[in-house]
């Protein structure tokens, strides 16, 4: 591990390592220098656009419609589910990460938020990963898809897009789905698994709310009203389609406005 001093260069570095067990050990340890005050906001490296963070060989990535089924009806099914939790929580130590590299002269507690989501998405995987070993498989052993890092390369250009669109429709989506898993794995029995799921729904009310909280400032700082833009841009880059049910208490929670739900539903309702 080489020495760095810049906030910047150790969310490069924790970007650019392709072992999950390294990207994990990393992002804990710069957390802890953040929080020690041993990393400042300087930098001599220009921001670079990032096609993709390191990663191991495995797993392999395909479109969406080949990626395994995660029906719990048997024990591989379980595991294909499990699994694609794992990616997707491995994609947001990235995502958390890249809006620390990415995004400068943002104010100190926007760093501070986003080192914590990338300590505790690091924290998810690692969950999720042991849980898959207790299966009899690992991480890499299904396929996978790249859609949040896709996102993420279409929103580099601006903070404020970013906050709207990873956290605020990507990782929300897992606000509405989740509770619905936790159901269903607690009916099979799988007490073990839903416990980490609880963990991971609390800890994203969270993480969203952050994305929330920031996409509101960049807004403020502009003059713009929120929720108009967020309407916009999920025209612009969702094609207004979004997808519904919402779990509405953890969105609430996570710093939606009534008004942006009620935006919400009449979007799905055009798909319906």
């Amino acid at each position: 591990m080489k020495v760095v001093s810049s906030i910047y260069e150790a969310a490069r570095e924790c970007l650019d390592s392709s072992d999950p067990g390294e990207k994990v050990r990393l992002t804990h340890f710069y957390v802890c220098q953040w929080r020690d005050g041993l990393l400042d906001k300087e930098s001599k490296e220009a921001v670079q656009a990032i096609p993709e963070p390191g990663r191991p060989s495995k797993p392999e990535l395909v479109a969406p419609t080949r990626v395994a089924k995660r029906g719990i009806n048997t024990d591989q099914g379980k595991q294909a589910l499990v699994h694609a939790i794992c990616h997707i929580e491995f994609n947001a130590i990235n995502l958390a990460w890249d809006a620390v590299y990415r995004f400068r002269d943002m104010p100190d507690d926007y760093y501070t938020d986003w080192l914590k989501v990338a300590d505790e998405e690091a924290y998810h995987f690692s969950l999720l990963r042991r849980r898959l070993q207790e299966m009899g498989c690992d991480y890499g052993d299904f396929d996978a898809h790249n859609g949040l890092w896709e996102m993420a390369c279409k929103t580099d250009h601006d903070v404020l897009v970013r906050m709207a669109l990873v956290p605020r429709v990507l990782e929300a989506r897992g606000l509405d789905v989740t509770p619905g898993m936790i159901q269903r794995l607690r009916s099979s029995g799988d007490l073990r698994t839903v416990a980490l799921l609880e963990i991971i729904l609390r800890d994203e009310i969270g993480h969203v709310a952050i994305g929330s909280h920031w996409f509101k400032y960049c807004c403020q700082q502009r003059g713009l009203d929120a929720t108009q833009v967020f309407e916009s841009l999920l025209q612009d880059y969702m094609k207004g389609y979004i997808k519904g049910p919402f779990f509405e208490k953890a969105r609430l929670e996570a710093g939606f406005s009534g008004e942006e739900l009620i935006m919400l539903k009449r979007q799905t309702g055009k798909h319906e």
